[in-house]
């Protein structure tokens, strides 16, 4: 059974300041500044990393200078009490009016070195795609290239907005009217398939060894910056919806709650999660063909696959287990598609390395994501107070690995534009999926 212990937080905030190595980004400077470039290209991106260089020692000067002060001030404390006298007394107030600008200046710095530390993102693996716009692609599933996807999948004037409509199980016009651009109601058979993709997750990943767990979709602000995520993106677009007049936002995904359900805690051995719950995005509606139909909208049902581990090769071995049990999903509804290793541009700051599985979708003739899956190492464990503690008692920083099981709007796109017979004016429902649907094909009623 999973052993956790609770550290005790302070009254005044949910977590405790990260625990980040300043120590280890100056030690290891260089692959830091590695990584900046990469994420960034064109840019001159390593001046956080020389601020640390050229402050480090002047940092660690301070704080032994007041420690040896504090030290002195205490040993005339404790001689003021023995035996009182003039000189003694002189010094410590001499020692006093020293120690309060240093404490100052030390404050001032560390605060500073401790923001910039914290706005690194994280190195890279060295398995991440040189080329930083392109990914590389790992294997395709259900098709042996694009241009087998592309040519047995052509293009259609039909896509998934027009064939949902058509079909009764979709209304984007009362959602429009009622909630705005880029909001829809499920119907029938649409509602329908949206709970069969949920059962039909859930099952997988329960087999697949995961503990069940159903989160809240309100979390605190502080605990989605832990996490890695931002207000705005590097657009500008809002992404988040946040609460008026509270330091509370909606969830954009269930990666945050399930990230900090062992906040400022520890584990003795991995352990991993999937979580249900609805995700809302503020960005929907800037993407032009995007906001047409189920790809892009703000509200969605997903299942998220989290883990806690232990090591950095364990973290490594989990995004491959990730990975294929995303191929498995895919696999299985029968979706052409291909699984992508990203490149740099495509990853957030938590992700060492990024896996994305995208699916032909004929009627938006391009490529779109169904899945992703990353390794986060021990980025958000240091911010969200996340330890394991191994057979020695000894502690180390956690490490973090999150993906999707189920995005359901994208994959009711990828089933409807890939499964429509034209023929019959229906779709045909992929067979693992019939089992919760009691039915083989959505057509008109």
């Amino acid at each position: 059974m999973l052993c956790l212990r609770r550290y005790a937080s302070k009254n005044t905030a949910v977590l405790k300041r990260a625990q980040l190595d300043l120590k280890g980004i100056v030690q290891n400077s260089e692959k830091f500044r590695d990584s900046l470039v990469r994420r960034t290209p064109g840019v001159a991106a390593t001046e956080p990393i020389d601020f640390l260089i050229n402050n480090r020692n002047r940092q660690l000067e301070l704080s032994s200078q007041i420690d040896q002060l504090r030290k002195r001030r205490n040993e005339l404390g404790t001689q003021m009490k023995a035996s009182p006298s003039d000189s003694v007394k002189q010094e410590l107030s001499e020692i006093k009016a020293q120690i309060k600008p240093l404490e100052a200046k030390f404050a001032e710095l560390d605060a500073a070195m401790y923001t910039t530390a914290e706005s690194l993102p994280n190195l890279l693996d060295p398995g991440v795609p040189e080329d930083p716009d392109n990914g590389d692609i790992v294997e395709f599933i259900n098709c042996s290239s694009e241009e087998d996807a592309e040519n047995s999948l052509p293009r259609t004037k039909y896509d998934h907005k027009d064939i949902a409509e058509n079909l009764g199980i979709v209304d984007f016009k009362v959602a429009s009217r009622i909630s705005g651009s880029s909001w829809y109601y499920l119907l029938g058979d649409g509602a329908l398939l949206e709970q069969a993709l949920v059962q039909y997750a859930l099952a997988k990943a329960r087999k697949a060894g995961y503990t069940l767990v159903s989160p809240p979709s309100i979390v605190r602000n502080e605990v989605i910056h832990a996490c890695g995520f931002k207000p705005k993106d590097q657009n500008g677009e809002k992404q988040v919806y946040d609460l008026a007049d509270e330091q509370l936002s909606l969830t954009g995904t269930a990666e945050i709650p399930l990230g900090a359900l062992h906040s400022s805690s520890a584990i003795d051995k991995p352990v991993k999660y999937a979580g249900v719950s609805r995700s809302y995005r503020a960005e929907a509606g800037a993407r032009g063909r995007d906001t047409k139909g189920l790809y892009r909208v703000h509200e969605f049902t997903k299942v998220e696959l989290f883990h806690f581990t232990t090591t950095p090769e364990k973290a490594q071995q989990e995004l491959e287990e990730l990975r294929q049990l995303q191929t498995e999903i895919i696999t299985e509804l029968g979706l052409k598609a291909k699984m992508i290793n990203m490149p740099t541009t495509d990853l957030g700051a938590p992700a060492m390395k990024k896996y994305d599985c995208e699916a032909w979708m004929p009627g938006r003739g391009n490529w779109g994501e169904l899945t992703s899956c990353s390794n986060c190492g021990d980025y958000q464990a240091r911010r969200l107070g996340i330890k394991w503690i191994n057979s020695e008692n000894e502690s180390n920083p956690a490490m973090t690995l999150n993906g999707t099981a189920m995005a359901v709007p994208r994959v009711i796109v990828a089933i409807i534009e890939q499964f429509y017979d034209e023929a019959s004016q229906s779709v045909i429902i992929p067979a693992v999926l019939r089992p919760f649907m009691g039915i083989d094909r959505i057509s008109k009623s």
